[in-house]
């Protein structure tokens, strides 16, 4: 499988080892703000089981990637775009046939992006939380893997286990890590470096910190309305640090090759692509 680009395609894996860390609010509110900053971005919503993309933003797409796999339309019928520009591919939640898709599912499903290529500059891909198979393949094949981690021992502990299957089962040796829910008087770097002294003790891995969300009223109205908060309350504390997560991501290396670019993504799941375990530069 080829995909033909004119540019390199940013392909970001969005996860964390355990859920009710905030997961899905920072994929999109990351994407929108990138949207925001003139990047076209597409958000593939990769928790196959219980897709939430669509609720968080009050979208009812009439089509999801379970059409998709069936043959009854084409990607492009089921990209919802929403009010900040974010491009969503919406999945299928509660259908077990899309929980427990193998590598030829998962093959079908990015395959489907190669007519997209020359039309984003950048991927989103919300996995599930933990370490299940599907997680791990969406993660293994992305450029860049963001860690969403919360000022919780269960959540650290978690998001150590999902770093560490995937050092070990995939060479991945470089993640990046967003604090998010930082309470009043807390500090997210503080937070990290908790997750970072545990790597640094057992794992041969380098983790970058990329900043922190804090508890924000307005978080929670925007979620309340279903809204992303950098499209409600764009000057809100939540939103701003948002807006430096983008920026943080822009200046994130592209790829030269093609770890990382759309062709790697589509080629690693389908089993024919650049090693898993290399450099993500």
């Amino acid at each position: 499988m080829t995909v033909s680009a004119s540019r390199p395609v940013r392909v970001v894996g969005v996860s964390s080892g355990k859920g009710g860390a905030g997961k899905t609010n920072v994929c999109v509110n990351l994407g929108v703000a990138l949207s925001r900053l003139g990047q076209r971005v597409t958000l593939l919503d990769a928790d196959l089981g219980l897709a939430n993309v669509d609720v968080l933003l009050g979208l009812k797409p009439t089509h999801t990637l379970e059409h998709v796999l069936k043959g009854e339309c084409g990607l492009a019928d089921v990209l919802v775009e929403t009010a900040g520009g974010l491009r969503i591919v919406p999945a299928a939640s509660g259908v077990h046939e899309m929980a427990a898709l193998g590598p030829q599912g998962q093959a079908a499903i990015i395959s489907a992006f190669s007519a997209l290529a020359g039309s984003m500059d950048t991927l989103l891909v919300d996995t599930a939380a933990g370490i299940s198979s599907d997680v791990l393949g969406f993660l293994a094949a992305t450029q860049d893997i963001l860690v969403v981690v919360c000022n919780e021992p269960t959540s650290i502990t978690d998001g150590y286990a999902l770093i560490k299957v995937l050092n070990q089962t995939h060479g991945i040796d470089r993640f990046r890590v967003v604090v998010n829910m930082v309470g009043p008087g807390e500090s997210g770097k503080a937070v990290f470096e908790k997750l970072n002294r545990v790597t640094e003790r057992f794992l041969d891995v380098c983790l970058d910190y990329s900043g922190a969300i804090p508890m924000d009223p307005q978080l929670r109205k925007a979620v309340s309305r279903q809204r992303a908060v950098v499209d409600a309350f764009p000057s809100s504390e939540s939103a701003r640090a948002f807006d430096a997560l983008a920026r943080r991501v822009q200046t994130w290396p592209l790829p030269s090759g093609p770890r990382g670019n759309l062709e790697f993504f589509l080629e690693s799941l389908v089993g024919d692509g650049a090693p898993a375990g290399a450099e993500a530069g």
